[in-house]
């Protein structure tokens, strides 16, 4: 594929001086200060249930590992 090398590679300064500016900093902030934050009570109910989910998934994952370990030996037994 052809490249056009006439085309100019330089960046327009209006963008530049975008891509330079800070603002986006006082924007984040902006966007923060408008966030419903969740309450003391709901964070902790909902932190333990990321907690009890986790701890059911990996019984279940550690059981079907041994179930597949026992499964293999049997297999690699014979």
């Amino acid at each position: 594929m052809a490249r056009n090398l006439t085309a100019s590679r330089r960046v327009d300064t209006a963008a530049a001086r975008r891509g330079l500016s800070f603002s986006f900093i006082g924007e984040a902030f902006g966007e923060l200060r408008r966030v419903t934050w969740p309450t003391r009570e709901e964070t902790f109910r909902l932190t333990l249930m990321v907690i009890a989910v986790s701890a059911a998934v990996g019984v279940f994952l550690g059981l079907v590992d041994m179930g597949f370990g026992r499964l293999f030996d049997i297999i690699l037994e014979t």
